[in-house]
């Protein structure tokens, strides 16, 4: 055990403790493994590295709070961050507040919090009637909290997030064995980009016991490979017993050039005033756009084409769904590569929602095998909701058809509708 005030760490919420933390978790390391125990206050923080074999406890007293000063999270030079090409990372960055590269055996556990000190990062727009309320500033926000690239045998439990800045909260960047347990994520909806956890290249990774609510997608699954040295498959993940919330979508699955994405599971998800439910969607993103700050999100493009295929969605209820329930849809730009969408089903869904589910694949790549069992879509209207403020993923793509009053599907192949039934609460 090794406790970060003996290594000078004060919890008074004030005292910055980068230092002192970095050292506990260095002597746990170099002692061959341990736990770092955070105790007893708040303890702000800039940018800390995990080590192999190291447990973060967060006691439940206890709050690791980030700092307000964009200086305390500096980039990781290429000997830190080995593991990635940096200027081939989403927003050209490696800033984040807790980072592990190529590191076994580690975890975040704990019934304590942490506080990212979102709102020093963000302002309120003016005269804003649709999407996110607030925006980043324009200076380097760190684009993630925890960013773990390139480790082996990984924990994540119990811990609650809060406060999230326009970054997201978790990613999990090409890593294998990953359990993630029992997680509080409550971001503010209103900030834009605070995903959830977003599981990246990475094998045999469970998500469940989660309660999960922001701004941008709850649960995002992918293979963007542009950032590693060699391409990496996504796949064996396994999604269950979670709630989400999101001003954006629930689960979301693949993006522009991802690549492999195979072999997962979503069951027992309850999802709530979400603006989609499941997503995957692939859009046509201009690549042409300078390398602004404002244009950050023209980086979090892959270099692949992309197939994803054998998932499973069961036992899953959306309720208040602002816009579809389920959108599986493929930009007709031919730059957006695609070797194949199939052998996706779904299982006891039971959604209510704006529009009914939309299926929409392209000339030249049928989406196929695509089954409906024991389902239920009723489409609701739009005076159940408190306000008319709307995001989407789906906002990119330029053959969105807004065919709400019907389930619209376009170049899709073998499609079976079993026991599933459409309503109208209009």
């Amino acid at each position: 055990m090794f406790n970060a005030k003996d290594f000078g760490a004060k919890g008074d919420g004030i005292s910055l403790n980068t230092d002192a933390i970095q050292s506990a978790i260095d002597a746990c390391h170099n002692a061959g493994g341990g736990t770092v125990i955070i105790e007893n206050g708040t303890y702000k923080t800039g940018k800390i590295f995990m080590r192999s074999n190291v447990n973060l406890h967060i006691d439940i007293n206890a709050v690791l709070l980030g700092s307000e000063n964009t200086d305390d999270f500096p980039e990781s030079s290429d000997e830190e961050a080995s593991h990635i090409t940096t200027d081939n990372l989403p927003r050209w960055r490696n800033s984040c507040l807790i980072f592990a590269n190529e590191c076994e055996n580690i975890s975040i556990t704990g019934m304590g919090k942490i506080d990212c000190n979102g709102e020093n990062f963000i302002y309120r727009k003016e005269n804003c009637t649709s999407g996110w309320k607030y925006a980043r500033k324009n200076l380097p926000t760190p684009p993630r909290v925890v960013f773990f690239t390139g480790c082996n045998n990984v924990l994540i439990q119990d811990v609650t997030m809060v406060n999230q800045p326009a970054g997201w909260s978790y990613w999990i960047h090409d890593c294998d064995y990953v359990k993630i347990d029992g997680l509080k994520i409550f971001a503010d909806v209103n900030y834009p980009n605070n995903d959830g956890i977003h599981i990246n290249c990475s094998r045999n990774v469970t998500i469940s016991n989660c309660d999960i609510t922001c701004g941008d997608d709850a649960i995002i699954v992918r293979a963007n490979s542009k950032s590693l040295k060699e391409n990496k498959v996504c796949e064996k993940v396994t999604v269950t017993n979670c709630n989400l919330t999101s001003y954006s979508g629930g689960i979301r699955l693949g993006w522009y050039n991802d690549g492999v994405i195979r072999n997962c599971v979503f069951s027992n998800i309850v999802m709530t005033d979400t603006t989609n439910g499941i997503n995957i969607v692939l859009p046509f993103l201009n690549q042409d756009k300078p390398k602004t700050f404002e244009n950050s999100g023209m980086a979090d493009i892959g270099r692949e084409a992309t197939l994803i295929e054998n998932i499973s969605f069961n036992n899953i209820i959306m309720h208040k769904i602002r816009q579809r329930p389920l959108r599986i849809m493929v930009s007709k730009n031919e730059q957006v590569r695609l070797e194949g969408i199939r052998n996706i089903h779904f299982t006891n869904l039971h959604a209510t929602a704006l529009a009914y589910p939309e299926i929409v694949g392209r000339d030249d790549m049928k989406i196929k095998n695509i089954s409906f069992s024991d389902c239920t879509f009723e489409r609701i209207s739009p005076d159940v909701f408190e306000n008319a403020m709307f995001h989407g993923a789906n906002s990119h793509l330029e053959n969105d058809t807004n065919t709400a009053s019907y389930m619209h599907m376009e170049n899709a192949a073998n499609v079976t509708v079993n026991n599933t039934r459409f309503d109208t609460l209009i």
